[in-house]
């Protein structure tokens, strides 16, 4: 089984910062991708940012250049640091990670965990 477990939401101004952190734990081959979206009131859940396990980043374009994903593959864990935060920001952030696991001999296989959610709330 394979827990992520998140830390770092909030309410903060706007023009302000957050990290977000996401940690993995479990029993498990290698964690490929991990990702990070959101979910704004009365939205669908987005996309925001994603990072290979070779450190290839994409954003979605309303946070680029403000926001930055990263990991440490050490510690298993993804951050997302969001800079000059807008009210439009606000949601609850998910993580996911793309997890291979062994299930036998010459059988491995992929599978997709997502983290609880933390609420990051900007205010005007």
């Amino acid at each position: 089984q394979v827990q992520l477990v998140e830390s770092g939401g909030g309410l903060v101004q706007a023009g302000g910062s957050l990290r977000l952190s996401c940690a993995a734990s479990g029993t498990f081959l290698i964690i490929n991708d991990m990702a990070w979206y959101r979910q704004g009131p009365e939205k669908q859940r987005e996309l925001v940012a994603k990072i290979t396990n070779e450190g290839t980043t994409d954003y979605v374009d309303s946070v680029k250049g403000r926001f930055t994903i990263s990991r440490d593959n050490d510690k298993n864990t993804v951050y997302l640091q969001m800079n000059s935060l807008k009210p439009e920001d606000t949601a609850v952030y998910y993580c996911k990670a793309v997890v291979a696991l062994v299930l036998g001999a010459h059988d491995v296989r992929e599978y997709d965990y997502w983290g609880q959610g933390t609420q990051v709330t900007v205010s005007s």
